[in-house]
């Protein structure tokens, strides 16, 4: 059972679900066509990734099985779901995003804060090549700063090992910051989507820690 402390998680996962179908429901065949932020998968490949567990859950079985099905590899075996699942049709995505938004997800390991920083992050991927503005509001973002910021985002995968070294993190839209160092300090939004490896997302921060992440992303 989860605690009182994950509604606000689910709540959050809840809400960027809808906000991302409604964004999805809105594309022509082009944009669902689009490459996304995510290396090798295209905006449909990015939906899918999101809805296929909505569907299927994240049970502890269910992931041990789609990992030894993929020879081991936890990458391939995402890629190789959300690539199988991309074939639906985009009314079937999208519905399956506005239809089961509410579903509480809580992987093993990780917990419900795994799939509800993946939904925010995700929708940006596909957002932002497509230059919508479709973004939750940085409360939102607030959690998955927390989560980002927390060794399990670092040992969970989110975050590369070291990228938070040596940097003092400032949230511009809200009052936020995170550890010492060099400064880093853009929106919300930027930051997460920088520290999960979007490098593309650096344009948007400022501080003497924009080269020093810049080199580690490399």
């Amino acid at each position: 059972m989860a605690g009182p402390d994950h509604e606000a998680t689910y709540d959050v996962a809840t809400q960027t679900r809808l906000l991302a179908a409604e964004m999805f429901a809105g594309l022509d065949e082009e944009q669902w066509r689009r490459p996304s932020l995510c290396a090798g998968w295209t905006v449909r490949e990015v939906a899918a990734h999101l809805a296929e567990p909505l569907e299927t859950g994240m049970s502890t079985l269910g992931l041990l099985v789609g990992v030894i099905r993929a020879r081991g590899s936890l990458d391939r075996m995402v890629d190789t779901s959300a690539r199988r699942f991309a074939t639906r049709s985009t009314d079937e995505l999208v519905g399956l995003l506005r239809e089961r938004a509410d579903v509480r997800l809580s992987p093993p390991v990780i917990g419900p804060r795994g799939p509800m920083a993946d939904s925010l992050i995700h929708l940006r991927d596909a957002a932002r090549p497509l230059g919508l503005d479709a973004n939750p509001p940085p409360e939102h973002w607030r959690h998955v700063l927390d989560f980002v910021a927390d060794p399990k985002g670092t040992t969970t995968g989110f975050v590369g090992r070291g990228h938070l070294r040596g940097l003092r993190l400032v949230a511009t839209d809200q009052a936020w910051t995170h550890g010492d160092g060099q400064e880093l300090r853009g929106p919300s939004e930027a930051l997460v989507m920088t520290l999960t490896g979007r490098a593309v997302a650096l344009d948007d921060l400022a501080g003497p820690g924009v080269d020093a992440l810049r080199r580690r992303l490399r």
